[in-house]
């Protein structure tokens, strides 16, 4: 039986992840002034490529938010059923959404972040499934595959695979641009859901005991800290409490380079970054993964892109996380935008989760 997929596209999600501006809801322009390059898109047509073969009837908007990605796919048979104004905005995406209800598609997929993933919310409800192809900054909530080609694995099986009930987040990126980590659960939307290919909801932890450990790692990384070594620390508490152990500011939700004991750049985009492994070769990067989620590059850390991670080289990637997080997360996914990258790091990761403890954990890759 022939599945009838609905597909729109939110042509500037995540442009806003690599220049350090932690979101592009209303910041479209900026991000464009700064040097963003549009992703998303690719993203899509990364994703709709392995499908162009499959029995799949498809329903979708007018250039920018679908036909020309449907077309870029290799995907020639398909019906237009909305044409956005320029530029797009939320209302666009609840617009297409409603016409794809009206067509009785059998699932709504979109490329985009959490805002994506709210505005399709709103006009789908719980009507029929959702899914989202990950293209933005942070994507806390668990209506996304956790890459393009295992969400082309989602919607291959989505008439025959279960649904579950998962999060929309609504996350303040005001707050998040401060530095300040705001999110309301917004909604359960339903969702195709496979192991290891549909992502989980971000977790945070306050217990008394991950401050301690925390702190325990924050002590074995100053101690193993080279000299002359350029220190690139990505987004989170675990991360940030590395840099307040040296006495210096952190930023929490951005990525900061370290080197000799002074902070060298802060929130730094990777421009920046690029330009910083220019002047000392000599890097190390420090992440640590998602909690539950398991993504330890391409989620809120889209700075330390392929580019940054390619100069810096991947055997200077270092992971930590205390032991509660792990435990939440049996799985790490990779998610950089460049598949190939992405296999390179490796099937497994070696993450530091206190004074000279560390675990090995699983990375899964699709594709």
């Amino acid at each position: 039986m022939t599945q009838t997929v609905g597909f729109l596209l939110n042509p500037v999600a995540g442009m806003g992840g690599a220049v350090g501006l932690k979101g592009t809801d209303g910041q479209a322009e900026e991000a464009l002034r700064r040097g963003a390059v549009p992703h998303a898109r690719d993203r899509a047509v990364q994703a709709l490529s392995l499908l162009k073969s499959d029995d799949i009837a498809w329903c979708t908007c007018a250039a920018p938010m679908g036909g020309d990605v449907l077309a870029l796919a290799g995907i020639d048979r398909f019906t237009v059923l909305y044409r956005p104004e320029k530029p797009t905005a939320a209302a666009d995406t609840k617009a297409a959404c409603r016409a794809f209800l009206d067509a009785g598609v059998d699932l709504v997929v979109f490329c985009g972040g959490d805002g994506t993933a709210r505005d399709v919310f709103d006009a789908v409800g719980r009507e029929v499934p959702i899914l989202g192809i990950p293209a933005g900054v942070k994507m806390y909530s668990a209506v996304f595959a956790v890459n393009s080609a295992a969400a082309a694995d989602l919607i291959r099986q989505a008439g025959r695979t279960g649904c579950r009930d998962s999060e929309v987040m609504d996350v303040d990126e005001e707050a998040y641009r401060s530095g300040r980590l705001a999110a309301r659960l917004y909604g359960y939307a339903c969702v195709p859901f496979i192991p290891e290919r549909t992502q989980g909801g971000k977790q945070v932890f306050e217990q008394q005991d991950e401050e301690r450990a925390k702190d325990e790692i924050a002590v074995f990384i100053g101690e193993i800290m080279l000299p002359d070594t350029l220190y690139i620390v990505g987004a989170g508490s675990t991360t940030a409490r590395i840099v307040e152990r040296l006495g210096l500011p952190a930023t929490l939700l951005g990525v900061d380079a370290v080197r000799n004991g002074e902070v060298v750049a802060r929130d730094a985009d990777e421009k920046t970054l690029l330009a910083l492994l220019d002047e000392y070769p000599r890097a190390k990067i420090i992440v640590s993964p998602i909690g539950a989620q398991g993504f330890v590059l391409g989620r809120g850390n889209q700075q330390i892109s392929p580019g940054v991670l390619r100069k810096a080289g991947l055997r200077n990637l270092i992971v930590i996380a205390t032991p509660a997080k792990l435990a939440a997360t049996p799985l790490l996914y990779v998610d950089s935008g460049d598949p190939v990258l992405d296999r390179e790091v490796g099937d497994t990761l070696q993450v530091i989760s206190g004074y000279r403890i560390a675990q090995r954990k699983r990375v899964v890759h699709h594709g």
